[in-house]
């Protein structure tokens, strides 16, 4: 399980790990099923403090503090760590319709592990179908992202391609307007209709949306400013992920 910390063997194993008696709480609640826990890991101290591990009886084991150094990698660790399997889903236009419309949430590079897995609890609180990340986006499978999702990643179907610009290509040919955040776009609040089917895609975070996916915006999208004049380079990348979602989805 130690291993689990890097993304080679994440992948090999088709498996992560949540970190934290909040995390690892959050997780259990969203299980989709027994079988996606593979084990939990408690420490003595932290035996009380999780009442539901009760229900995984055979897969509980206890450990002590030098082998929670190895599994977490930090120097506090709560004495709380599960190791789950990975959801598999679909791609988008394979799940079934929940609602109105599709509403994506596309990571173009997001490279920090907090933004991106606050961006996929965002997306999922505000009831989109399905957020899909690009090359160069963080592994959401990373510890950092996992603690952000707050159990997110069981309950919003999530996929990964090998190139964000053919993936959103071929959404577009089935029907989906791309919008893209740009300091050369109109301001959102403008807009009074959207696409029935759209995808919103976050940029990196210091050099924004790639030029390849800007180039298939069907809208290009402005946060402006407001009325102090107190000014900031930008927004957070999961700040402007949420304020968008809002307009778009509510």
């Amino acid at each position: 399980m130690f291993r689990l910390q890097r993304k080679k063997y994440r992948d090999q194993e088709e498996m992560f790990l949540g970190e934290g008696l909040r995390t690892v709480r959050e997780l259990l609640l969203h299980l989709p099923g027994p079988d996606s826990l593979v084990a939990l890991f408690l420490s003595p101290d932290a035996e009380a403090l999780l009442p539901e591990a009760e229900a995984y009886r055979g897969k509980v084991f206890s450990v002590d503090s030098a082998d929670f150094l190895r599994l977490t990698g930090t120097e506090s660790p709560q004495g709380v760590v599960g190791a789950f399997r990975q959801p598999r889903f679909s791609p988008v236009d394979e799940l079934p319709v929940t609602g109105e419309g599709r509403m994506v949430v596309a990571l173009d590079g997001v490279q920090d592990p907090g933004n991106a897995g606050t961006i996929l609890r965002t997306a999922a609180w505000f009831g989109a179908d399905a957020l899909l990340s690009g090359p160069g986006t963080v592994d959401l499978y990373n510890p950092k992202t996992v603690r952000s999702s707050a159990g997110s990643l069981f309950s919003l179907p999530h996929y990964s391609v090998d190139s964000l610009t053919d993936e959103l290509e071929r959404l577009k040919q089935n029907g989906y307007g791309v919008l893209c955040s740009s300091l050369e776009g109109r301001d959102f609040r403008e807009f009074t209709d959207w696409p029935e089917r759209k995808v919103l895609v976050v940029g990196n975070e210091a050099n924004g949306i790639s030029s390849g996916v800007l180039s298939l915006a069907d809208r290009l999208v402005l946060i402006p400013h407001g009325r102090g004049g107190v000014r900031v380079e930008s927004l957070n990348a999961s700040v402007s992920a949420a304020v968008l979602l809002d307009r778009l989805m509510l």
